[in-house]
């Protein structure tokens, strides 16, 4: 079963902004890990992020895309009723931008 996936508005934005073969690639991705979002440590297919450039970002899981050079942050909102994966950042890895933004977001 796929977790529902939600985007935060600037999120969305900014796969809108993405050129549509990344866009693509990046949504593939985002479907996989949809499958199981949890934490690696519980089996599923997200990084766990820490402190980052010193924003505290626990809590926080990614997606790496290492070829097209983008990182996906989101967030997991689970509870009786819902399972989420919300979709906070898509940004480019090549400077920490990313996690500043991340924690703004959160």
């Amino acid at each position: 079963m796929h977790w529902e996936i939600k985007y935060h508005p600037l999120a969305a934005e900014e796969l809108e902004r993405l050129d549509g073969s990344v866009r693509k690639i990046v949504l593939k991705g985002i479907q996989k890990v949809s499958i199981n979002p949890k934490p690696q440590n519980e089996g599923g297919y997200g990084k766990s992020l820490g402190n980052k450039d010193g924003n505290n970002l626990t809590g926080l899981l990614k997606i790496k895309f290492r070829d097209i050079g983008i990182l996906v942050v989101y967030t997991l909102i689970e509870n009786e009723k819902k399972q989420q994966m919300y979709i906070l950042v898509i940004s480019s890895r090549a400077d920490n931008e990313v996690y500043n933004l991340s924690a703004k977001r959160k």
